[in-house]
């Protein structure tokens, strides 16, 4: 709290992880010099968050509810993650997907107050100089975007700022990250799309996006200055499009503590579904065909953590690869195939090319299908029928943010499948009853596995993110699945349940940096406590 002279009571109304609003005490408004301008009444904290929910309830739409939340976090921090961490089910999804989606799109328009950085390439030569002007300078986490490929909505430019802010929300909501130590920033690098570069009230760069040396000389400068200003800080990169974020990936993962949510967290989310649904369906992963709809960052993220988790499970490298099939925009990733870029090519099978998704379901015979193309309703009814013709029990991931963009509803999978399908969703969908029996569809969202492996690097000290790591979040998430959540067809957790989630998650992912020897603080005596005790908790302080 700025504790002194009256001529600071601005500043303790206005800082929002200081301001406390009408929670401020009689002697604190005295001593601050706030006597008078705050209303008489000397609320809780409890009873501030209950007239928040009230008014927020109120609202007419999601997105009225997102404006609400962002206004409420920038005026006061410690009300806002008090009202998301109590009702998680209810506000997670305000504050991300789907709705954070719909914010992207109208960022410009919606545009109130600064949060978090905004670095162009005129910044060249001072970005060092602006991450010293933060105001907080224990950052521990910093996500970053250039807003290439936002969710499914492709590239948004300087619109693309509500991903990291929601993301850093969730670092705090569900693992405990003091808001303190969180860092946004956006890369406007300029954007190739028309309609947002046009807008009248856009609010980046009207330039094409930069590319090539510039482009990466803006990334290096940027990297190194997070380094030099935050030693030892995490780094995620969020929402690159395909073309950047693996190359970057491979550039700075052995230089600092940093991952790309997109790859490596989708894949240990994927992979966590996975091993779920095989406790409902019986089947080992080693049994298990996997069919990918898409083959950007998501899809071979999973790809990836599939086949890692195959081959522990004693299959060979080419043995793992043959049960993961992937379709791009341009068809079946095969070695006919000539304009395949190396990240793709590694997954390419020696099979003739399908004429389209229901033909090669139809030759592949996959037993969990996986989309995350960008494109709604691509999972039509022939496609899901193909599935439950040969399969039993087909396993469908609809990963694609946001709800608009899903490759089916729940709904839809339940239907056309005979009710066979055991179905997760990117966008949370309602259960369905059919046939006098209820499904509760997961929602299959990065949120399970990123804030804890955040948690896990910050306990630990880590100055590496690995694919073990990855690893162990996905076995620790799918641990977290109760008998009942599989009883009612649900492979992951309710949301409702995102703050254990991420302690386990934490606590698996700190393991692997202390037993991999990447871990710059020492073993503590009791590690879950370790990691329970540097949860934040949102309350005032005395």
């Amino acid at each position: 709290m700025n504790d002194g002279a009256p001529n600071r009571r601005v500043d303790c109304l206005r800082d929002p992880l200081d301001n406390r609003g009408t929670a401020f005490t009689e002697a604190q408004r005295e001593r601050l010099g706030l006597t008078g301008f705050l209303p008489p009444r000397v609320e809780t904290l409890d009873e501030q968050a209950a007239r928040v929910l009230e008014n927020l309830r109120a609202k007419a739409s999601p997105i009225e509810r997102y404006g609400y939340l962002s206004a409420l976090q920038n005026e006061n921090e410690t009300l806002f993650y008090r009202v998301a961490m109590a009702n998680l089910q209810e506000v997670l999804p305000l504050i991300y997907t789907p709705t954070v989606g719909q914010a992207c799109l109208d960022w410009s328009r919606l545009y109130l107050q600064p949060r978090g950085l905004y670095i162009t390439p005129e910044h060249r030569g001072s970005i060092a100089g602006i991450l010293r002007g933060w105001p907080r300078q224990d950052v521990g986490v910093i996500v970053v975007t250039d807003g290439g490929r936002i969710l499914g909505l492709g590239d948004l430019g300087a619109n693309g700022m509500g991903i990291p802010i929601g993301k850093l929300a969730l670092y705090t909501a569900c693992a405990g990250v003091p808001p303190s130590r969180c860092l946004p920033v956006t890369l406007d690098v300029g954007t190739d799309t028309a309609g947002v570069r046009d807008d009248r009230f856009y609010l980046g760069q009207r330039v094409p996006r930069l590319t090539g040396e510039a482009y990466d000389a803006l990334l290096e400068e940027f990297v190194a200055a997070t380094q030099e200003v935050f030693p030892g800080v995490i780094v995620q990169f969020e929402d690159f499009n395909n073309a950047n974020a693996f190359r970057l990936l491979a550039r700075y993962r052995d230089r600092l503590c940093c991952f790309n949510d997109d790859i490596q967290g989708t894949g240990a989310m994927g992979l966590a579904g996975v091993y779920a649904a095989g406790r409902l369906t019986g089947r080992k992963i080693g049994e298990e065909r996997i069919l990918f709809f898409g083959a950007g960052e998501a899809c071979l993220g999973v790809g990836m953590a599939v086949v890692a988790a195959l081959q522990s499970a004693g299959l060979s490298a080419e043995q793992a690869h043959a049960r993961c099939l992937f379709i791009d925009s341009k068809g079946a990733v095969v070695t006919g195939r000539s304009d395949l870029p190396q990240h793709k090519r590694i997954f390419a099978q020696d099979r003739p090319a399908t004429a389209d998704l229901v033909a090669t379901i139809e030759d592949f015979k996959p037993t969990i299908l996986f989309g995350a193309c960008g494109h709604g309703g691509m999972f039509t009814q022939a496609a899901l029928e193909a599935m439950a013709k040969h399969c039993p029990q087909p396993v469908i991931f609809s990963l694609s943010n946001p709800t608009s963009k899903s490759e089916c509803t729940a709904e839809q999978a339940y239907a056309w499948t005979g009710g066979k399908a055991v179905f997760a969703s990117g966008s949370p969908f309602e259960p369905v009853t059919l046939g006098g029996r209820a499904h509760v569809p997961g929602q299959s969202n990065n949120s399970y596995i990123f804030p804890g492996v955040g948690l896990g690097l910050i306990v630990s000290g880590a100055r590496r993110v690995t694919d073990a790591m990855f690893l162990a979040a996905a076995t620790a998430l799918a641990g977290q699945v109760s008998a009942d959540d599989l009883a009612k067809g649900r492979i992951f957790p309710p949301q409702a349940q995102m703050r254990e989630v991420a302690q386990a998650v934490a606590c698996a992912v700190a393991t692997v940096a202390f037993e991999q020897g990447l871990a710059s603080r020492p073993v503590p005596p009791d590690l879950a406590e370790a990691v329970r005790q540097a949860m934040y908790q949102p309350v005032y302080a005395p």
